[in-house]
């Protein structure tokens, strides 16, 4: 029994020694298992783009809408009855052609009465000047006195700017004649009439009689911001942007279509909108078709200026601080991975345009970039643009299991069917 006493605390020992020794066996292979499997991983691959410096255009996108080349609000000259419109209402009419007709009986009578005032001016005149030519004789011969002659040849000047100004009175009537014709003062495209035959007008009323409008070529007038435009001016006079003597405009559409034609910028306005703090400019766009009409929304897309040595980065292998900081991973010359802050003006595309930062020949990663950190070993690949997959590619091959299992299901039920066909 002592000799059992005496062994039993030896035995325990020897026995929690032998498990720790075998627990210790058992979890360093582990680890050094895993710090292989870390020594032996290769290193990440990435895609990477050289950077290299060009001349960017500098664009900028604005909001404005459409406006007629030309408007003309139809009013009539004389007054009278309106005795039918002679132009489908929406259609186009040319300069000249006539558009209503008022009644004319007023007008005529004037005419006739202003043409028999000058007959009697002419006949008038005409003996007056017989008078003086005798007179003329019998003043040579002192048969009257120089008086009388005198009175005569004034009375043949009066006769004469009597007849003259009968003739304007005439010349006048006939012009008031043809304003009971109402003719188009431009070529467009009318609007509804505002009135209908057998309504009366008067001359130079308030209400238009319809509305023309000329849609070949046609404006866009483009609001810009002051601040926009301050900032741009700096950049212009600090050089950090040369002036573009490119005039032409792009148009995108409500519908975000590309307007097929160019157009070019006419003016900027020379002052500010107090109530809207932008400045107004107009472009002018050709319109054959008529596809734009007055008052479509559309954007503008203008080039300001350009940016020399700037950088066209992807906008996929740029990244943002909390700070709003924008960064880029760049392959150094022993492959391995190193941030830098960059400097950016504005996209182009799906591109960043960095003005600062990079450096020509930089290696900036693209694809990749998330699986990187600072200081790791990459391998650097060119960076190959994925194309876009069509639309609509997966879709079948999704369908295709689908309709197998549905014709094997078919072929499955029809075996069970036939029977109770037969019967």
């Amino acid at each position: 029994m002592m000799s059992a006493k005496l062994w039993a605390p030896a035995l325990t020992a020897c026995a929690l020694a032998t498990s720790l020794a075998l627990v210790g066996c058992s979890k360093d292979p582990k680890e050094g298992q895993q710090a292989g499997a870390q020594q032996q991983m290769p290193p990440t691959e990435v895609g990477i783009l050289v950077a290299q410096p060009q001349s960017v255009e500098q664009s900028v996108e604005l909001s404005g809408r459409t406006t007629a080349f030309e408007i003309s609000e139809v009013r009539p000259q004389a007054s009278g009855v309106v005795l039918k419109r002679l132009f489908t209402e929406g259609s186009y009419v040319r300069e000249g052609q006539a558009l209503y007709e008022i009644d004319s009986s007023t007008n005529r009578t004037t005419v006739d009465n202003a043409r028999a005032a000058i007959a009697r001016a002419e006949a008038n005149l005409g003996v007056l000047r017989v008078k003086e030519g005798r007179y003329r004789q019998l003043v040579g011969t002192n048969a009257i006195s120089k008086q009388e002659y005198d009175d005569i040849a004034a009375q043949v000047k009066l006769a004469e700017a009597d007849l003259n100004a009968n003739r304007a009175t005439l010349r006048n009537a006939e012009i008031n004649l043809g304003y009971s014709t109402v003719r188009a003062p431009i070529s467009g495209q009318t609007n509804r009439s505002s009135i209908t035959a057998g309504a009366l007008v008067t001359a130079n009323q308030t209400e238009p009689l319809v509305t023309i409008q000329r849609l070949d070529p046609i404006y866009v007038d483009i609001n810009q911001s002051s601040a926009e435009l301050l900032r741009l001016r700096q950049q212009l006079s600090k050089g950090n942007l040369n002036s573009s003597n490119n005039t032409k405009v792009k148009l995108k559409l409500e519908d975000g279509s590309i307007y097929p034609v160019e157009g070019r910028l006419a003016f900027s306005d020379a002052s500010v909108n107090p109530e809207t703090g932008t400045v107004t400019l107009r472009a002018v766009f050709p319109n054959k078709n008529h596809l734009l009409l007055p008052g479509m929304f559309a954007t503008a897309q203008i080039v300001q200026g350009e940016i020399p040595n700037a950088f066209l980065i992807p906008q996929a292998a740029l990244t943002r601080t909390p700070t709003g900081q924008a960064m880029a991973m760049l392959v150094g010359a022993d492959n391995k991975v190193t941030p830098r802050p960059v400097t950016t003006v504005g996209t182009q595309g799906s591109n960043w345009i960095v003005t600062e930062g990079l450096n020509p020949g930089d290696k900036v990663i693209v694809d990749g970039i998330a699986k990187v950190k600072p200081e790791q070993q990459v391998v650097p690949k060119p960076y190959q643009p994925q194309a876009a997959a069509p639309q609509g590619a997966a879709q079948p091959a999704a369908q295709q299991p689908a309709a197998d299992a549905k014709k094997a299901d078919d072929a499955k039920k029809q075996p069970e069917q036939k029977p109770a066909a037969n019967a």
